[in-house]
């Protein structure tokens, strides 16, 4: 019986360990390690053991490999290091205001494990100081604008903290008579299911703080359905019994989530679990992106298609770009143009405001595109280019 705790505590504590040093992986060959120093010298790598244990190192080409895994060709030059300019809505250190009704804490900068598509890959980078771990002036910001009933939780993924921690910050929250929502942005339950499935204490402050008015939405990011495994099904399964509602939102991703087969089966599998797809977005124009990000033509046609292959409940999905002006959702494309309308706007003017711009193949990017005569797009800018890596 002891020897078996044993086995059994190792294999959990191995299950659990990080991967901060790509050296640490047998998979990769010595010349891979060599090769790809450079690119985690620029952009941090991290994993864990259960999520490496998902990768096919048989396969090159393997989506939870391409994930995780980093890339030479990052080091090419694409993109902006804050491409939808959270900066210029950053309110308070931690605190950003772009929507009147939903309010952003940057609680923490650390992951489960780092998607190498990341938007805010910024937030791993040495000298950078968005994220605060003194939460009280974004509550006290919250507390002085009552507009606001919706407030995110995100990073870095709030997940990876203490329960003791996170109990703190929901309880300073629901101390706030008009936040009725708390949103928790996370991929743990595709990254380490076992954050849900072995601390009770966790499910119980989840439950005493997702009350029948005020919900706690766990706002999941999985890519792939191979992250459906048994463990994350039932990591799932006990969120919703604490009463969290459970989402689903991820960027369309080359070599990942591109495939219409793929899409259409994750987003069928998560309606059969209770989870709804409630975003696809456009790969942001962030540095060092080009090789996973699609035109967004073509990632229409693709969303599109996968949709046809879906039930009802499984396409409610909206595809849409996270633009510094708003989040812009794309309704549709013909041989002409490309039709879009504001579906949340940091500007009220602009909420739900139609856009309609000549149809450009090689653009991923509202700045890409020129507005259609009659239609407003003022940022579009010919000057705006980004190289295709086809």
């Amino acid at each position: 019986m002891a020897a078996n705790h044993v086995s059994i505590s190792t294999e959990r504590r191995k299950k659990h360990r990080f991967v901060l040093n790509i050296d640490r992986i047998p998979h990769l060959t010595a010349d891979e390690k060599a090769r790809l120093k450079p690119v985690t010298d620029r952009y941090a790598f991290r994993a864990n053991e259960y999520y490496l244990s998902l990768i096919d190192w048989n396969d090159p080409h393997d989506p939870i490999r391409r994930l995780v895994i980093p890339d030479e060709i990052e080091l090419r030059p694409w993109g902006m290091l804050d491409a939808s300019k959270e900066s210029d809505v950053t309110v308070r250190q931690g605190v950003q205001h772009k929507y009147g009704r939903v309010a952003l804490l940057l609680v923490n900068e650390v992951c489960a494990a780092f998607c190498r598509y990341c938007f805010r890959k910024r937030l791993f980078m040495n000298g950078n100081d968005e994220v605060t771990y003194d939460i009280e002036p974004g509550i006290d910001y919250i507390r002085h604008h009552p507009e606001i009933d919706n407030v995110l939780l995100t990073g870095g993924d709030p997940m990876i903290l203490k329960t003791s921690r996170l109990e703190k910050i929901l309880a300073a929250l629901r101390q706030i008579d008009h936040v009725r929502i708390i949103r928790i942005g996370t991929k743990m339950p595709a990254f380490n299911p076992f954050r849900f499935l072995e601390d009770d204490r966790l499910m119980e402050v989840l439950k005493r703080y997702s009350l029948p008015d005020r919900r706690i939405y766990m706002m999941c990011h999985y890519d792939h359905p191979r992250e459906l495994t048994p463990q994350s099904h039932e990591a799932i399964q006990r969120l919703l019994e604490a009463g969290v509602i459970c989402v689903n939102q991820n960027p369309i991703i080359r070599g990942i989530s591109d495939d219409p087969d793929v899409m259409a089966e994750l987003w069928n599998e998560l309606s059969f679990i209770g989870v709804q797809q409630y975003y696809v977005f456009q790969c942001r124009p962030t540095v060092g992106n080009g090789a996973y990000a699609i035109p967004i033509v073509e990632a229409y046609r693709k969303v599109e298609e996968a949709k046809r292959k879906c039930g009802g409940l499984a396409k409610r999905l909206r595809f849409l770009m996270s633009h510094e002006s708003g989040k812009i959702e794309v309704v549709g494309v013909d041989h002409r143009y490309i039709y879009m309308k504001y579906h949340r706007a940091r500007h009220q003017v602009d909420e739900q405001r139609f856009i309609v711009c000549h149809r450009d193949d090689s653009a991923y990017w509202l700045d890409q595109l020129k507005p259609v005569e009659g239609y407003e797009n003022k940022y579009y800018r010919d000057s705006f280019q980004l190289p295709s890596f086809r």
